[in-house]
C-alpha cells in the first residue's frame, strides 16, 4: 500500500493520468464507478491532494455509504445515473462535458494507467511468478508487459463471471505469449459475491500474517493462490510475488 486512501495499485493507475491531466491544462477529473467504487475514493483523494476538482458518475441510485461519504468530503460532486444511462459513459461524458473537463474510464482502466502499473516491477527480482486480482485487467496488463521483460511468469486472477473474452483484449494489448493467464474459476460466484467460506479464509489469513484482505479483489486472489498451490500448478522451487493491490475500505461494508 502506498498511501491509506489512495492505495494498492490505485496511485499507479493514476500517476500519469495525472501527469496528462496537467499537461493538458484540464482543471477537473471525470471518472465513474459503483457505490463502493475504490478508484473514486482514491482519485478524489489525489484530486484534493493536487488542486483538481472531482466529478464522478456512480451507477444507481442515490445512496449514501462511508465510501461515498469520503468522496464528498474530500469535495467530488457526486451525480448519479440509472444503469441503463451508465452503459454509455463516453455519451454520459460528452453531454455535459466542459473544456476543463478530463475522462478517466470506469476503474481507472487505460494505457495511461497500465503504464503505471508496469513500474511495480521496476525493483523486483529473483520472483518466478507475479499474481494479481483482475477486475479491468488494467493492472494485470502493465504487470504482464514488465513480466515478461524479466522471464516471469504473470498469473491473473478474475473476480468477474463469465469475462473469458478479456483474454483477447489482454492478448491484443501486450501480445499473446505462454508466460501469462488468466484464471477465470475463482470469482466465486461473481463480482462482489461472498461466501461464508471466503470470509472464513480471510480471517484465518488475517490471524496468521496480521495482513487484511478485502472479499471483491485481494482476498480471493489469495485463496486461488492457495487452491493452485494445492493443485500443482505452481511447482517446488516457483517464487511467487503476489501483488496486493489495496482498497481495504471495502472490507468495512462487512461490518456495517
Amino acid at each position: 500500500t502506498i498511501h491509506p486512501f489512495i492505495s494498492g495499485n490505485k496511485w499507479r493507475k493514476l500517476k500519469f493520468v495525472l501527469m496528462d491531466a496537467r499537461l493538458k491544462e484540464k482543471s477537473t477529473l471525470v471518472s465513474f464507478g459503483g457505490a463502493y467504487s475504490n478508484h473514486l475514493v482514491a482519485m478524489a483523494c489525489a484530486g484534493a491532494m493536487y488542486g483538481f476538482r472531482t466529478i464522478a458518475f456512480v451507477r444507481g441510485e442515490e445512496v449514501t455509504n462511508f465510501m461515498l461519504g469520503l468522496c464528498a468530503t474530500w469535495g467530488m460532486e457526486l451525480r448519479f445515473v440509472s444503469r441503463e444511462a451508465y452503459k454509455n459513459k463516453q455519451e454520459l461524458f460528452d453531454k455535459s462535458a466542459s473544456p476543463d473537463w478530463y475522462f478517466i474510464d470506469e476503474g481507472g482502466k487505460g494505457e495511461l494507467a497500465a503504464k503505471g502499473c508496469e513500474e511495480i516491477l521496476n525493483e523486483v527480482t529473483g520472483f518466478t511468478h507475479v499474481v494479481c486480482a483482475i477486475g479491468t485487467g488494467t493492472t494485470f496488463e502493465g504487470l504482464a508487459k514488465a513480466a515478461l521483460n524479466k522471464g516471469m511468469q504473470a498469473d491473473g486472477i478474475c473476480v468477474l463471471k463469465g469475462a473469458e473474452a478479456m483474454d483477447a483484449e489482454i492478448g491484443k494489448a501486450i501480445g499473446h505469449n505462454h508466460l501469462w493467464m488468466v484464471h477465470h474459476q475463482f470469482h466465486g460466484g461473481g463480482y462482489a459475491k461472498t461466501s461464508p467460506e471466503l470470509f472464513s479464509f480471510i480471517d484465518d489469513f488475517a490471524q496468521h500474517t496480521g495482513v487484511l484482505l478485502d472479499q471483491v479483489y485481494t482476498g480471493k486472489m489469495v485463496k486461488a493462490v492457495v487452491e493452485l498451490v494445492e493443485q500443482g500448478y505452481y511447482k517446488k522451487g516457483d517464487r511467487l510475488l503476489l501483488i496486493h493491490t489495496g482498497g481495504l475500505l471495502g472490507l468495512l461494508s462487512r461490518y456495517s
